[in-house]
């Protein structure tokens, strides 16, 4: 047996994701005796034990790890070329046929340059239009990956671009964003360890790969929820130097000392032969 059918992928994301049949059939929405045969009847396939069913549970054998981790990113592949075969047949566009890219950017960073790198392709004569999904710190990736977006502005450190090709655009420093009224706004500088732990003022916290860092800070959803928090005096956030584009008048911006640089690159799937795409790929590296 060398082929695995999408829907029993599927199936068995959602029990090893969940380790409770009954969890994972309300998910899927269908009966919990179906999906279990569904399972058994793929082990034998396959000829390998993936789960570990005992009184206390389930629980994934090392086979069952590894289909967990290749399954997602099928799936994943699957579901992009879906979306990426509409978009470039302007399917799913109000009016009529429409082609496009999505390009994925973390809310807030590299205003200016994302402001640059729009104007510059829109001038191009076989530009395609271009909508831009704002994302939270480390979501770029999975867009990239499960097709949400075709292409991606990602920051190293920050993001992995393993198994995606790009392009370096620009680097640039740190800065600690906060209460404009803060006894440290009036700092000409500060270190990562000054903001670390500071009492009255704790570090926000971004959700990455769908969990939240611990600390006392406040979860992050959206940038206009940080800036208020910021404006209000509870929370403060590191951002690159370009993030000043979008700063209130209640904010400061305090230069980092010791922070890493942080290095801006085009990215996007390796396989792409999307023509719009390359299009785009060779108005940025000329900015």
């Amino acid at each position: 047996m060398d082929t695995l059918e999408t829907r029993e992928l599927r199936y068995f994301v959602a029990v090893a994701e969940e380790l409770h049949f009954g969890r994972a059939a309300e998910r899927l929405g269908m009966a919990q005796p179906p999906l279990s045969r569904a399972i058994q009847q793929l082990e034998r396939r396959l000829g390998v034990s993936l789960l570990e069913r005992n009184r206390r549970g389930v629980s994934l054998t090392d086979a069952g790890e590894v289909l967990l981790h290749e399954g997602r990113a099928a799936l994943d592949a699957t579901t992009a070329a879906v979306r990426r075969t509409q978009r470039a047949g302007g399917a799913e566009m109000s009016g009529g046929p429409r082609k496009r890219l999505v390009l994925a950017v973390k809310a807030g960073a590299s205003h200016e340059l994302l402001h640059k790198l729009l104007d510059a392709y829109a001038a191009e004569p076989d530009a395609v239009d271009i909508e831009v999904l704002p994302s939270g710190t480390c979501d770029q990736e999975g867009m990239l990956r499960d097709g949400r977006a075709d292409v991606a502005l990602m920051h190293a450190p920050f993001n992995s671009l393993a198994g995606f090709d790009s392009e370096e655009l620009m680097t640039e420093g740190q800065i600690a964003v906060l209460p404009a009224g803060h006894r440290l706004a009036a700092q000409r500088a500060l270190s990562l360890s000054d903001i670390s732990d500071i009492p009255d003022l704790p570090l926000a916290r971004w959700s990455r790969r769908g969990t939240y860092p611990p600390g006392p800070g406040p979860e992050i959803h959206d940038q206009t929820q940080l800036a208020q928090l910021i404006a209000l005096g509870r929370t403060v956030a590191v951002f690159p130097d370009s993030a000043r584009a979008w700063l209130w008048a209640e904010h400061t911006a305090v230069p980092l000392t010791d922070a890493p640089p942080v290095v801006t690159h085009i990215a996007w799937p390796a396989h792409s032969r999307s023509l719009a795409l390359a299009g785009l790929i060779r108005t940025a590296t000329r900015l």
